[in-house]
């Protein structure tokens, strides 16, 4: 075997063998976020990024080295979530830019390779910051270019050997670079998990099928398989049906209705009627929200519900392929005819010239935007960032030539740009919101009467006009930003810094929004969460009105999870 090239087997082995490393220590680089909310992600972005790529390498029927480098491309971009999966996504397009037309895989191709990955993500963030995972990237491609000029005839395995080391040293340096990961005592996540997927594709490289053991594991796949990725890529684990009987006309935009508010919250929606009597069918993650949504048209019956992951593989792909029989419940091929489909349903020939994608989480705060006119919600936010895909399927679902996007969170606005590059049919504008509270005044601040480009300039700028605060619990015990924070504490977390830390939740609103308001505040806006009571919100509205009566309080239920309160001043 000549060991001084890769293969396109080898070099698939070695993938696999990188995302799978990954994978196993995601909850490790999870917990190696700089805030100790307990939404930390970082680790399990990057492994649903790498994974929606490990799905389309597996599912490759031959596989050439343009055929991985394109499965690789193609599957990251689509699965990129939150900044670190998104870097990640080009990262791997860059690299697998240069491989795609070789044979095999020398230590200038791989130098190449390298080079071209740092280029391509550092071309897509507007601000890189030094001490990340492109600092790590950048180290590591660096020291392949230096061993190379030195040594043309350098063995693959020194040279790969050489840039892990390398990615190693300066990731233990990025605490030096970013002030805030020496002070929670942390090196970077992102860096931490491109590192993981070094060392598994080393490890492949050598032989060595195990993975090793650089973090606390309970247990350690060996290797990513088709169907570990497909279990990780299912979002949405209950699988849900039942047939309406609607209380008055079932209309096709009625149906058009329905069909977007389940999209919002799931995927795999299949809606079919029988003289009047409509079969649903959805995946989600709280059949609850599909059930209530329906009630409001009729009366339901034929209910069932499933978990994906519990059932057998047999019982979920029947389900996946067969639409159900309005009157029966039973399932029905897709082969067969079907007819009881809604004429045209999903068809909306007439473009709009202005549509509107919002980000959101919480059903209160779901139904906001819907009455703002957002026209598309993805479910997602702080606890689960939505992929470019994700994205690039509301796009396509929201019949405008004209589109915004409203990200509300910065961990998502580097997906919508990856989805508004990908998009050619329509006009993208991502307005980078960075909060719910950010989102909802973008949308009242359009004018219908502006241009598109007029209205996003708009938008910009009010959004500036915002603070918001996020009241939630510390996972963890650290030191940030001059506070001690011990796991359980309450947390009130703003823009850019932790606002107040205490032991109570109200006592943490109400540090909080006096560190927000100033003598031109006009209004404080308060979201409440799944976990509290409109009674309690209402003295906390009760107590703001008294300390601030120069300003406006508003009280609106969330229904977000994790949040106790989301809270905005203007």
């Amino acid at each position: 075997m000549n060991t001084n090239t890769i293969n396109v087997a080898l070099c698939a082995k070695m993938f696999l063998a990188g995302a799978g490393n990954l994978e196993a220590k995601k909850e490790w680089i999870n917990e190696l976020n700089v805030f100790p909310v307990p939404d930390g992600d970082t680790g399990t972005n990057m492994t649903l990024t790498i994974m929606s790529a490990v799905k389309e390498v597996s599912a490759l029927d031959s596989l050439t080295m343009e055929s991985f480098a394109r499965a690789v491309s193609s599957g990251s971009l689509r699965g990129a979530r939150g900044n670190s999966g998104v870097i990640l996504s080009q990262l791997l397009r860059g690299f697998t830019k240069v491989i795609r037309t070789e044979q095999e895989i020398t230590t200038v191709v791989l130098t190449a390779a390298l080079q071209k990955a740092v280029e391509t993500a550092y071309k897509a963030v507007m601000k890189p910051k030094e001490g990340t995972i492109l600092t790590v990237a950048r180290g590591g491609a660096e020291r392949a270019a230096e061993l190379l000029e030195e040594n043309p005839d350098i063995e693959m395995k020194a040279l790969m050997e050489a840039v892990v080391s390398r990615s190693e040293e300066v990731l233990a340096q990025t605490p030096e670079m970013l002030p805030v990961l020496k002070e929670a005592g942390v090196v970077d996540s992102g860096g931490q998990g491109l590192l993981q997927i070094l060392k598994g594709a080393f490890d492949a490289f050598n032989g060595i099928d195990t993975l090793k053991n650089d973090a606390p594991q309970t247990e350690q796949p060996s290797e990513p398989s088709a169907a570990s990725a497909a279990e990780e890529s299912i979002r949405f684990l209950y699988h849900t049906e039942f047939v309406i009987t609607p209380e008055a006309e079932f209309t096709d935009d009625t149906a058009r209705k329905l069909q977007s508010y389940l999209e919002a919250i799931g995927d795999s929606v299949v809606l079919s009627n029988d003289n009047g009597k409509i079969a649903v069918q959805v995946h989600t993650n709280d059949p609850g929200h599909a059930l209530q949504r329906a009630l409001k048209l009729g009366i339901l019956t034929d209910i069932r519900i499933f978990h994906l992951r519990l059932e057998t593989p047999k019982t979920a792909s029947n389900t996946s392929n067969k639409t159900m029989d309005a009157g029966t419940g039973n399932a029905r091929s897709e082969a067969e005819p079907d007819p009881f489909a809604l004429p045209d349903m999903p068809k909306l020939v007439d473009l709009k010239d202005v549509g509107f994608i919002s980000v959101s989480i919480g059903e209160g705060i779901a139904d906001i935007f819907r009455e703002l006119g957002v026209d598309c919600l993805i479910e997602g936010g702080q606890t689960m960032n939505p992929s470019t895909e994700d994205m690039l399927n509301a796009i396509g679902q929201v019949p405008a030539r004209n589109i915004f996007i409203l990200p509300n969170n910065k961990n998502i606005i580097l997906a919508a740009n990856q989805a508004k590059a990908m998009t050619k049919d329509k006009n993208i504008f991502v307005i980078p919101t960075k909060t719910v509270p950010q989102g909802i005044t973008a949308l009242i601040s359009y004018v219908p009467e502006k241009s598109p480009e007029e209205n996003a300039m708009v938008m910009e700028l009010e959004i500036e006009n915002v603070k918001t605060g996020q009241i939630t619990y510390a996972v963890r015990d650290t030191h940030i930003e001059n506070k001690v924070i011990s796991a359980g504490d309450i947390m009130g977390v703003g823009d850019h810094s932790i606002l107040a830390v205490g032991k109570d939740i109200e006592t943490v609103a109400e540090e909080t929004i006096k560190q927000m308001v100033t003598d031109q505040s006009e209004l404080i806006s308060i979201y409440y969460g799944e976990d509290m009571k409109e009674e309690e919100a209402a003295l906390l509205v009760e107590r703001m009105e008294e300390q601030y009566p120069e300003c406006d309080v508003e009280l609106n239920h969330g229904g977000q999870p994790i949040y106790y309160y989301i809270i905005s001043v203007e």
